[in-house]
């Protein structure tokens, strides 16, 4: 049975997360529906990770297997035409039977934006985080390079975890600031559950001035999350995507 990847892109804001679940609506279920009516069969689609309520995604990967013979564009074209505004195909590319979206991606990557300005947004106000008060973003490069490397990461991890492992490598940890918006960027092979919102929580705990940048290394070592920030809201969070060998044949953003 042929099988196919595709690029997903959705606002997270209205969805209950990406799992299909009792609560509606969701990504996943949403997807399914419209990829469903152009199939003409019913469809179940595996993600490369899963997001939470209120995230979002510039570069999910999913793939699923189907009877139906569509062309690449068809399949782009065609779901589009069934999914609401929120959610969109960005790409669709046949791939070998043993690609599997989650284990064959060898990196994910995750993008936290923040606006440090007085005023509320409203452009990117289901899009960005919104702080009003100062926050020292030299301080926090410094406390970044505590987290690069394979970590046990308990500290960061919520109580609903349901990974085998608290154990992850970190590659990269980058700033990027552009006017009062502020972008984090983790990149790892893989993360655990809510552990960007509990990072980026920690990271502006050293950004308000209430710890020192060694403090992070500190909270990491003791492999307690009571000790660490606050979760971050969801809001800013965005699933820029895996990452994966570039025999795979997908689109030059998601090779390595």
């Amino acid at each position: 049975m042929p099988r196919y990847a595709l690029g997903v892109e959705y606002d997270g804001t209205d969805y209950y997360g990406w799992q299909t679940q009792h609560q509606e609506p969701t990504l996943q279920s949403t997807l399914e529906a419209a990829l469903a009516r152009v199939a003409n069969e019913r469809v179940t689609v595996m993600a490369s990770g899963r997001t939470d309520t209120g995230v979002h995604a510039s570069g999910q990967v999913v793939h699923f297997d189907t009877n139906a013979v569509r062309t690449e564009r068809g399949w782009v074209l065609g779901t589009n035409c069934h999914l609401p505004s929120t959610m969109a195909l960005r790409w669709a590319r046949l791939v070998e039977p043993d690609f599997h979206s989650r284990f064959s991606a060898q990196r994910r990557r995750y993008r936290y934006r923040i606006l440090r300005r007085a005023t509320r947004p409203a452009l990117e106000a289901r899009l960005a985080t919104w702080i009003r008060e100062r926050i020292d973003v030299d301080a926090m490069r410094r406390a970044a390079p505590a987290l690069i490397g394979e970590h046990d990461y308990t500290s960061f991890r919520t109580i609903a975890c349901q990974s085998r492992t608290p154990m992850r490598r970190m590659h990269s940890v980058d700033f990027e600031v552009l006017g009062d918006r502020l972008d984090i960027v983790f990149e790892a092979n893989a993360f655990l559950h809510h552990m960007v919102r509990n990072l980026v929580g920690s990271l502006l705990v050293v950004g308000r001035g209430e710890q020192p940048p060694e403090w992070v290394a500190e909270v990491l070592a003791a492999r307690d999350r009571r000790l660490a920030g606050p979760t971050a809201p969801p809001t800013g969070l965005v699933f820029e995507g895996p990452r994966y060998p570039a025999s795979w044949g997908l689109p030059a953003e998601h090779c390595l």
